[in-house]
């Protein structure tokens, strides 16, 4: 069952009230004990000045200046462990963090360069990797089929798919993204893109503080979307999957979103008698923290992952709510030089080094952010001869018989 984390009774979280000062006095944060768990299990707590225990201290003693002038502003990766942990259930992550980062914009403090760049990118282009909106429907180009681009050729659909930005223009990830066309041609679904209109959802911005940016994003999305006829939203981002679900409906807007682990984990009558070449691997599933820890979904990617004929499923010490964040979300993809400047580390070459002690051959994920870490972090480790990464995807589309090249 998905399970969203509780919202503030009295504290909207909209942009008329996205004050820091305002939220620290709220009921909820009221309820803050001051027992450190926060701090405790934060992987990156050891970096910060001020973690979330000592931010809501200061800031109610007057010195939130002094916070904003401080690094730790942008060191939280938005791995939800804090507000998992959090013994009365405040919103950390969702909440603190983005408004605090929203006064230090507000204030002319700057972020870090890389998130900065990234921010500007998104919004000329309305994608993170700063590529033309004519280029949305490149990684179609090697398909043997034609996509419904739903932006020249409009008519209802029983499934909408908003593809995102990686997944549309990083090259490691338009292999992942052919597969899971061929997955949704194979099963006999009636889909379409959104083509060049496409813009990314915003679930970076809004946790980095960027909320002007956030609900341009939103509202031009939100005028998009209900232009069209459909059943499902789906994404392969759980980033996109967490936006959609919990910030989107604060503004009036409920799609019927699902993250394909969700949706074909439900169709898995159907999926199973396709499933015929077998994956002769052990493999550990990495839980993302999106649909993870934030949403609660931890048994759909395994329920995909033991379908699939001849795949030894291990876990790694750390899994479900306890699994280790990659590193990359919230923003993080683009925080790595800042958080190494401030005495941390990149958190996926622990992740990929705790896959490799589980005697795994494959790490599988269901995220586009984490192929490139963790492949990166393989490298870095050295691990390339004892275990590699691949998408739940592509072991699917293997045993489709669909995958790009016949290998996995």
């Amino acid at each position: 069952m998905i399970q969203a984390t509780r919202l503030s009774n009295d504290y909207k979280f909209t942009p008329s009230t996205l004050d820091i000062e305002k939220l620290i006095w709220s009921r909820d944060f009221l309820g803050c004990l001051q027992c450190g768990l926060c701090a405790g299990t934060c992987p990156l707590g050891y970096t910060m000045n001020y973690p979330p225990r000592k931010m809501i201290l200061n800031i109610r003693a007057g010195n939130l200046d002094k916070v904003l002038r401080d690094p730790s502003v942008w060191l939280c990766i938005s791995c939800y462990t804090c507000s998992s942990r959090c013994p009365k259930n405040i919103e950390l992550t969702d909440m603190l963090w983005p408004a605090l980062r929203d006064r230090a914009l507000q204030e002319g403090f700057q972020p870090p360069a890389e998130l900065q760049d990234a921010f500007e990118k998104i919004y000329k282009y309305g994608n993170v990797l700063g590529q033309s909106p004519k280029k949305r429907l490149e990684w179609t180009k090697p398909l043997d089929f034609p996509v419904l681009n739903l932006a020249t050729d409009p008519r209802p659909v029983d499934v909408l798919w908003a593809v995102e930005c990686f997944p549309s223009y990083y090259p490691r990830n338009q292999i992942v993204t052919r597969s899971f066309a061929k997955i949704l041609n194979q099963l006999g679904i009636d889909w379409g893109v959104l083509g060049h209109k496409e813009k990314c959802l915003g679930d970076c911005d809004r946790l980095y503080g960027e909320e002007g940016l956030f609900e341009i994003l939103l509202e031009s999305n939100i005028e998009l979307l209900r232009t069209f006829e459909f059943n499902t939203l789906l994404v392969i981002d759980p980033h996109a999957y967490r936006a959609l679900v919990r910030f989107y409906p604060l503004y009036g807007a409920n799609f019927p979103a699902k993250h394909y682990t969700m949706y074909l984990a439900e169709r898995l009558d159907q999926l199973k008698p396709l499933l015929k070449n077998p994956v002769e691997a052990t493999v550990t599933y990495h839980d993302n923290c999106c649909i993870g820890r934030r949403c609660g979904c931890y048994e759909a990617p395994r329920q995909l992952l033991e379908a699939i004929p001849g795949i030894k499923l291990v876990e790694m010490d750390r899994n479900r709510e306890n699994a280790l964040c990659c590193g990359g979300g919230g923003g993080g993809m683009w925080l790595d030089a800042h958080i190494t400047e401030h005495g941390g580390y990149r958190l996926s070459d622990e992740r990929v080094r705790q896959a490799a002690a589980t005697g795994a051959e494959i790490m599988a994920v269901s995220c586009p952010y984490e192929l490139s870490r963790f492949e990166d972090s393989i490298k870095v480790d050295g691990l390339e001869d004892r275990i590699r990464v691949r998408d739940i995807i592509e072991l699917l589309a293997y045993s489709m018989g669909l995958q790009e090249g016949g290998v996995v």
